[in-house]
Parts: C-alpha cells; sequence; structure tokens
C-alpha cells in the first residue's frame, strides 16, 4: 500500500475528528484527518506527521491539498490511515501472504461485500467454501500492547455477530486485525474502552471465526502487512 506523494509536518491541533492545523514548511496548513478515531495518543502539538499532498485537489472538489495519514510516536512511525488497511489487506491476499499465514488459498477475492445487515471487507473462495473477512486497522498501543478499538464501536460487535451467524450458515469467517507499526508484542481487545466488543470477539472466536492479527512495515509513503502477533481474548491471560 503506497501513496503517490508524501509531505512532513508539525502537527498543532485539531479541532474535530475531520480536520487537523499541521505546519508544513513554516506555514500553517489546514488538513484532512484520514481517521475519525480519537488518537488522542498520537496526535499531540509538536507530533511529527506524514501528510499525503493531492496536487489536484481543487478539480477533484477536495477542501484540503493534505491528508494526515502517519504519525510519530518518538521514534515509532505508526499508519493511522483508516482507509488504508482494506487496501494492504487486498494486496496480502492476492501476494500469497493470506496463505502462507493460514494455509488456505484465498480466491474470487471480492471487496466491500454484503450479508445480513453488515458489509464485510473482504469476500472470497476457501477450497470450495464462501469466506468473509472483517479488517480491522489498529493505531492504539501501550506498553507494546496494541489494542482496538480506541472508542467504542457498536458497528464493530454488529460485524463479530454477523461473522459469527455466518459460520452457523456454512461460511467460512475471519477477522484481520491489521496493526498499522511495528514493535508490539500482543494484541488485544480494548477492554476498559469497549468491554462489549471484546466480549463479542471471544465469543466470535468460539464460535468458530478466526481471527489474526499482523503487524506492518511502515514507511513514509506507505505500508505493508508483515508478521503474526499473539492475539489474547481474556483480560485475565494480560496479567
Amino acid at each position: 500500500m503506497e501513496y503517490k506523494h508524501v509531505k512532513k509536518g508539525i502537527f498543532r491541533e485539531r479541532p474535530n475528528r475531520f480536520v487537523a492545523f499541521v505546519e508544513i514548511d513554516g506555514k500553517k496548513h489546514r488538513v484532512h484527518v484520514k481517521n475519525t478515531g480519537r488518537c488522542r495518543e498520537l496526535l499531540v502539538p509538536g507530533a511529527r506527521v506524514i501528510l499525503e499532498y493531492h496536487p489536484r485537489a481543487r478539480e477533484q472538489g477536495r477542501k484540503t491539498e493534505y491528508s494526515i495519514v502517519a504519525v510519530y510516536k518518538g521514534d515509532l512511525l505508526i499508519n493511522m490511515d483508516s482507509q488504508a488497511p482494506n487496501e494492504a489487506a487486498a494486496e496480502w491476499l492476492e501476494s500469497g501472504g493470506f496463505e502462507k499465514a493460514t494455509g488456505s488459498r484465498p480466491e474470487q477475492i471480492r471487496r466491500e461485500v454484503t450479508y445480513g445487515q453488515s458489509r464485510f471487507d473482504l469476500a472470497c473462495s476457501i477450497e470450495g467454501k464462501p469466506a468473509f473477512i472483517e479488517v480491522k486497522g489498529v493505531t492504539l498501543e501501550a506498553d507494546g500492547m496494541a489494542m482496538f478499538p480506541d472508542a467504542p464501536t457498536e458497528r464493530g460487535v454488529k460485524h463479530l455477530q454477523e461473522l459469527a451467524g455466518a459460520v452457523k450458515e456454512g461460511y467460512a469467517a475471519y477477522v484481520l486485525f491489521v496493526i498499522q507499526m511495528k514493535g508490539v508484542t500482543c494484541f488485544c481487545p480494548n477492554f476498559r474502552m469497549h468491554r462489549e466488543f471484546a466480549r463479542a470477539l471471544a465469543e466470535a472466536g468460539r464460535a468458530g471465526v478466526t481471527i489474526l492479527a499482523r503487524d506492518c512495515l511502515v514507511r513514509e509513503n506507505g505500508f505493508t502487512i508483515d508478521q503474526a502477533v499473539k492475539v489474547v481474548l481474556e483480560e485475565k491471560d494480560l496479567r
């Protein structure tokens, strides 16, 4: 997953979840934030950010010429583009990464497929069996643990319940947590932020939904899905 035009800047403030002000080459710019999550531990005044530049912004009807896509948390570069994990996941499947990780080869890969009351990010056929793959981007890290979500997500709970239901109907189902950084030791649901999501994830796992977590090789101009990360579903196992 790669950006064609990137620029460095210094984050100054975020008046709402869609807009931020960033200093670029000594000038303050109004920019788009490509992540509507809270990102409070990432977007702090003075943080170094990476922006995607849109050279045809006016032609495209865009209100801003720049979008924040990554941020440095100290020396750790974290991609925070919430649209990018789906693209990276599709590339991972198509390049054979999923097959290496699971031993199963996905075929007839499709994007944005509706099932029940949900629209899953990816669908495919695995060993002749229809399958859904829901992708979740992860930007929250604390003490080496990657966590999701960083804000309550009823939509996320619904997706997990729908995946569990799909398994009962004979589908294969996966949740892929794309950890948009390196250097984490494990992944777990964010128990304190949204315990209902944590319960739904554990229940989905028991129902036969395969839960995958992978870290990423992050560059300023993009990232690729890389290695498996240990998944911890029970809060007691973190102690």
